[in-house]
């Protein structure tokens, strides 16, 4: 199969948003103190999964936001403001909305693989979470500011938000085969 030059820029920069998304977890795995994630020990279950859910809230602030920008334009806009249901979107909203459903769509697996992943990790591993959450928030910053200059730039942004929540996911199918 023959790629044309888009398809070649969206590999590269998804393959450097994998390594990216490796190196920062396996650095964050191996030289961030417990401490630093404001974790002690070895915390039970519902103290694991509060941590979850405390970590991501800029998940959902990084969502609110995107809801705002929406709701923004529209209020601005008279070919917007009936909204969705009665007429496609113009072309100043039509980037903002596809953002907000895509980061829709990608918190709800991010946030859901977070949530499992900390059902499986244990004290310092926990470091994990906020590293995720961080690669989580610069991919979805970086797929918003390229959105209008197309696939090959929005590429790097999309793939960072990709892999991080596809390493959550791998890393608590590995951890569930060790029996945590």
């Amino acid at each position: 199969m023959r790629l044309d030059k888009e398809q070649t820029l969206i590999l590269i920069w998804s393959m450097a948003a994998i390594a990216m998304t490796v190196a920062v977890l396996v650095g964050a795995w191996m030289g961030l103190p417990p401490q630093w994630a404001g974790i002690d020990g070895a915390p039970p279950l519902a103290e694991r999964l509060a941590y979850a859910l405390r970590v991501d809230l800029p998940i959902f602030l990084w969502l609110a936001g995107c809801v705002r920008v929406v709701a923004s334009v529209r209020f601005r806009s008279d070919a917007d403001r009936p909204g969705s249901a009665y007429a496609p979107p113009s072309a100043r909203l039509a980037a903002p909305a596809a953002v907000l459903q895509n980061s829709l769509e990608q918190t709800v697996l991010a946030f859901g693989g977070h949530l499992i992943l900390a059902t499986t990790l244990r004290g310092p591993e926990l470091v994990l979470l906020p590293a995720l959450v961080a690669l989580y928030l610069f991919g979805r910053v970086t797929f918003a500011f390229a959105y209008p200059k197309g696939a090959a730039a929005r590429a790097f942004g999309m793939a960072l938000t990709g892999a991080s929540t596809l390493a959550a996911y791998a890393i608590a199918i590995f951890q569930i085969f060790l029996g945590r």
